[in-house]
């Protein structure tokens, strides 16, 4: 039984994939990131599945990872936090590799791993009101396993203008940036996202999961040593200081002790 994400799927294959978690404005919990993996797997053999639709429930797409669960790492031990960080890396991969088109469906927000998801999904729509972030640094910490998906969107030179800034972008610069495909308006969000999933009812399946399977292997940029070197990058940075001052600092609704801009909060 799904806690934290919602599956609905209609008579012709379209499946509607929902993170469920309003209250916390979707943010990627442990249990969360098991449920989508456990999605993922299930869609492995189900042709008869045509594409994906993904989306969050409530006023956010995906405010990123879990405090609650990125402080526990806090006072975990080394290989706790190699085992969660993998648990994210497991996640993303299994939705990159989806055999069915996954088309995301991005409003209100999408910060770190939303950004992430955003680019394991083959085209994404985003209102025109919603905002980007990779906002890591700003805790002490680093885009670590979200790194190779966001990297291979991007290209490392649109990359790096927003991935160590922690600066927040809208929809025109995502769309620039390679992470946005489309820009619609928020009331069409939805259906715009099931015309593109619609297309897919032409096609045949089989070659669907072969093409996309083509393009990934093609790219030659998610490798497996690519991917443990981001896992090994997470569980260092959750050791360093800057972390725990950086997370501390959320929950104390404070400054950490590197800021020095003008801004409150």
């Amino acid at each position: 039984m799904n806690e934290t994400i919602k599956v609905d799927v209609d008579p012709r294959g379209i499946v509607q994939l929902r993170l469920g978690r309003p209250e916390k404005r979707n943010a990627l919990s442990s249990r969360m990131m098991e449920e989508l993996t456990q999605f993922a797997e299930l869609a492995e053999d189900r042709r008869d599945w045509r594409a994906v639709i993904l989306s969050g429930e409530g006023a956010a797409f995906c405010a990123g990872g879990d405090l609650d669960w990125m402080r526990q790492q806090m006072a975990a031990d080394r290989q706790t936090r190699i085992s969660e960080a993998r648990k994210l890396a497991g996640m993303l991969s299994a939705l990159n590799a989806l055999p069915q088109p996954l088309i995301g469906a991005m409003h209100g927000s999408a910060f770190g791993g939303g950004v992430g998801m955003a680019c394991v999904c083959d085209l994404v729509l985003s209102t025109p009101q919603t905002v980007f972030g990779l906002t890591e640094t700003r805790l002490g910490l680093i885009p670590a396993t979200i790194g190779p998906y966001v990297l291979a969107r991007m290209g490392e030179g649109r990359a790096r203008r927003v991935f160590m800034s922690a600066k927040r972008f809208g929809a025109a610069e995502a769309l620039e940036l390679g992470i946005v495909s489309r820009i619609v308006d928020d009331e069409h969000l939805m259906q715009e996202a099931m015309n593109e999933a619609e297309r897919y009812l032409e096609t045949a399946p089989g070659a669907v999961a072969s093409a996309k399977k083509l393009a990934r292997s093609l790219a030659r940029v998610l490798d497996e040593e690519r991917i443990e070197e981001s896992i090994n990058a997470l569980a260092d940075t959750w050791e360093k200081p800057e972390a725990a001052e950086g997370i501390a600092a959320f929950f104390d609704k404070r400054k950490p002790v590197w800021d020095r801009s003008q801004k409150t909060g």
